[in-house]
């Protein structure tokens, strides 16, 4: 079908918005909830967009709402237009870091917390005391739909997944680490590892599931070193928290170095290099391609990378 050009004004741009949410919810109820419309409405609207598309846009299957081809399509788009929309008729195009009250979600492992926590509240008070943080700490694992979670929230700090490799996550490496282990200072093992001492000694693993440790684990490699399953003496949900459960023990824990250092000077605990040659570990923010063009997110953006540059600076002295 050969479709015309549309005049702008003869669109409906109210339209574009509970577009951008049937589209997203794949769910005309739930559209019409997050719209603040009622649900006939809302299906009235997508009355209007199937005809003006020659489209079904959503189509109806056992499972629930699907995207028709081009649906999928659009929801590549709509995002972006619906930005710059909103930065076309915002009162305050321009941001202003000094005046602007906006409040940051991202979303980091408590070990990222520690490195880099303390200098990005730094740095983002020193030139928006105004704005505000909320930073949520990953517990076990990282959210199942990443694209979906970074559609409400500014960004994740994460080492790098086959998950994020989508389209429409952007990336930013912030900074790098490698893999340290720590003992009790009362351990008999000699000042350094091997392979062995590894495969024989009982681990304090954080975020360890109930069974295999993922392959999608940072330490899978290292874990993929071993001959021997090694055998994990405690589970913890925290990478700051494993050293209390290493001191006074025989047990052995893989850390980041910028974490373990923090303990080095405890009298109880020895940090040693990791046998194995493990690959470094890369963290990285990633973002919503919608926020692009955000100038307050290109500045956030700018202060994690300052945070994390910073942070690697005091940390490599």
């Amino acid at each position: 079908m050969v479709r015309r050009a549309t005049s702008l004004a003869n669109l409906d741009l109210n339209l574009l918005v509970i577009l951008r949410e049937l589209l997203r919810e794949r769910n005309v109820t739930r559209a019409a909830r997050q719209v603040g419309i009622t649900q006939p409405a809302a299906s009235a609207a997508l009355g209007r967009l199937r005809r003006h598309f020659g489209d079904e846009l959503l189509e109806r299957t056992r499972g629930g709402f699907v995207l028709t081809p081009l649906g999928a399509q659009l929801a590549t788009q709509i995002e972006t237009v619906c930005a710059g929309v909103e930065r076309l008729f915002s009162t305050d195009p321009a941001f202003r870091p000094e005046d602007s009250e906006r409040e940051f979600v991202v979303l980091m492992p408590d070990y990222v917390l520690a490195a880099l926590g303390e200098g990005l509240s730094r740095v983002m008070h020193g030139e928006a005391p105004g704005t505000r943080l909320h930073i949520k700490v990953v517990h076990e694992a990282m959210p199942s739909d990443l694209l979906e979670t970074l559609r409400v929230i500014d960004g994740i700090v994460s080492v790098p997944m086959p998950r994020f490799q989508v389209t429409g996550i952007r990336a930013l490496e912030l900074f790098r680490d490698r893999w340290v282990c720590v003992v009790s200072a009362d351990n008999p093992v000699g000042d350094s590892l091997e392979l062995a001492d590894l495969e024989r000694l009982p681990w304090v693993v954080p975020h360890h599931p109930d069974g295999e440790y993922p392959a999608t684990s940072p330490l899978a490699p290292l874990f993929a070193r071993l001959s021997a399953r090694p055998q994990v003496a405690v589970r913890v949900d925290s990478y700051q928290a494993t050293p209390y459960f290493v001191a006074g023990t025989g047990r052995v824990a893989v850390m980041q170095r910028r974490l373990a250092l923090r303990f080095a000077d405890r009298p109880d605990l020895r940090v040693l290099e990791c046998p194995g040659d493990p690959p470094p570990i890369v963290e990285t923010l990633w973002w919503h391609a919608k926020n692009d063009e955000d100038d307050a997110h290109t500045w956030f953006r700018s202060m994690v990378a300052r945070a994390a540059k910073d942070d690697c600076a005091s940390g490599d002295r």
